[in-house]
């Protein structure tokens, strides 16, 4: 089998591991920017007990490595209990980056609403608007233009980050990679499995320019 056959054989398996590596990515962004907005709040609340909890979420996932975390998720939570046990290896990494996501997302959220001219939170005041209300209507609106680029690149960083998944044998691109190389004898497999992450990567860094070109508070 001549190189360019073995290199057409590898591609149709590495395009199945990006299907997994993409879909993880966006699902698990998407759940930590949902959650990253409660914590946010969380943090800014007036209530102590509150304002300590999100804190200490938001340290504890940002102060520790993403591959531990996703190690107990996977492998100690079983031996806690049963009852957590999670079979399913794509909902395991779903969990462990969905969480840690939301930790540097809620990061990002928090600066975005703290850089709204205090100006908007009087003016709602004086139109005798809610807490809840002005957070709505007024100041998460305008917060979300300025979240587009780090948002951007919390997500690009996480597709990459992806690759961790394969200690857990969830089969991402590198997990296939892996497996090719190991039963082909070669590290060949690993250019166009570089290549195929470039390729990704370029893709979203360019929808997510085009978004903040439109959308961005910075553009």
């Amino acid at each position: 089998m001549s190189t360019l056959q073995k290199v057409l054989s590898w591609i149709p398996p590495l395009l199945g591991g990006a299907r997994i590596t993409i879909a993880l990515t966006i699902l698990a962004t998407t759940a930590g920017v949902i959650m990253s907005l409660f914590i946010a709040l969380g943090k800014m609340s007036k209530r102590l007990a509150l304002r300590k909890v999100c804190s200490a979420y938001v340290f504890f996932f940002r102060g520790t490595p993403l591959l531990m975390q996703l190690y107990f998720i996977y492998y100690g939570l079983p031996q806690i209990t049963p009852l957590l046990t999670i079979n399913n290896r794509f909902i395991a990494a779903f969990i462990a980056f969905s969480l840690n996501s939301a930790a540097y997302c809620a990061e990002i959220i928090r600066a975005a609403i703290q850089s709204i001219d205090r100006g908007q939170f009087e003016a709602s005041r004086a139109l005798r608007l809610s807490y809840a209300q002005t957070m709505r209507l007024v100041i998460i609106p305008q917060a979300i233009r300025r979240l587009i680029p780090p948002i951007g690149n919390e997500f690009i960083m996480m597709l990459k980050d992806a690759s961790l998944v394969s200690i857990i044998a969830l089969t991402d691109i590198t997990k296939v990679t892996r497996s090719i190389s190991s039963s082909a004898a070669t590290a060949m497999v690993y250019i166009p499995a570089m290549i195929l992450y470039l390729i990704i990567t370029a893709i979203f860094s360019l929808v997510f320019h085009r978004i903040e070109k439109k959308y961005s508070a910075y553009v």
